[in-house]
């Protein structure tokens, strides 16, 4: 398939997958592997990557995740130019977080490379998350399953996010894709998730907890149950980073070290709630 070269074959026909296009996002995908390795789940788990460094790779590959690397889509250059970061943070603006500096917002339409893959089904999940309990049920779902944008208020169940999605990989599906993305004038605002968004308009809803934004610890405390949360994405800042935010975000910041380092989790049960850390 053009756009894209595996190291090794499919195992299942389902697969988790998420992107890696730099060595932060490696850093990530590891700590994203080994979480859903503790879930019990037996589906493949993939990494598609760009260009990264060998050696931020290896790990990836101890974990036994299958390694497919992908081109950049063959968008214009005109296209390249709205939505490199300085053009699309100058237009849209984030203004209740802070992307990292590692964050190339055009590497994000790679992720439409997972229609290409060779699986009936497949999940794919941010590298910036972990899988607190095991979600095969979503291979069941049908595509395009993603949970709303809820991180600041109720208001936000009108907007998915693209973290966590459903999907029934097709050549067919990924053509079409690149016909609608890349049209004269086009600006995908939120790149990805604005496309995904506008491709699948009757999207199926995924409880939040299927993609429970880290923000919500903060803003909407209420909502927070840890029983309840099957995959924490930290979204805007990074756990691996130093940041604004991150005494904060303390809890869940030490959740995910424990899983970056392979560590003994703790019980979700014994977590503190908001405002009690």
């Amino acid at each position: 398939m053009t756009g894209l070269r595996a190291e090794t074959a499919a195992r299942d026909d389902r697969a988790y997958v998420t992107l890696a296009t730099n060595a932060d996002y490696a850093i990530g995908a590891a700590a994203l592997l080994r979480s859903l390795r503790r879930t019990g789940t037996t589906a493949d788990l993939v990494v598609m990557h760009t260009d990264v460094p060998g050696d931020a790779l290896e790990p990836l590959r101890q974990l036994d995740a299958r390694l497919v690397h992908v081109d950049l889509l063959p968008t214009s250059d005109a296209f390249n130019q709205a939505h490199a970061k300085r053009e699309l943070h100058g237009a849209a603006p984030f203004t209740k977080g802070e992307k990292p500096p590692f964050h190339t917002p055009l590497d994000n339409f790679a992720k439409l490379r997972l229609w290409q893959l060779d699986y009936r089904r497949a999940v794919f999940i941010d590298a910036d998350a972990l899988a607190l309990q095991n979600i095969d049920r979503l291979f069941d779902y049908p595509e395009f399953s993603a949970a709303p944008n809820v991180y600041e208020s109720l208001n936000d169940f009108h907007r998915l996010n693209s973290g966590v999605f459903t999907a029934r990989p097709a050549e067919a599906t990924f053509k079409a894709m690149l016909d609608r993305l890349d049209q004269p004038g086009m600006f995908w605002r939120r790149t990805d998730q604005t496309f995904l968004e506008s491709y699948f308009p009757n999207w199926h809803g995924l409880p939040v907890f299927d993609n429970m934004l880290q923000y919500v610890w903060i803003n909407l405390p209420q909502l927070w149950r840890w029983q309840d949360i099957r995959v924490l994405h930290y979204q805007y800042e990074k756990p691996w980073q130093d940041h604004a935010k991150a005494d904060q975000l303390r809890v869940l910041i030490d959740l995910w070290h424990s899983y970056a380092r392979g560590d003994a989790v703790p019980d979700l049960a014994a977590l503190p709630a908001p405002g009690e850390a």
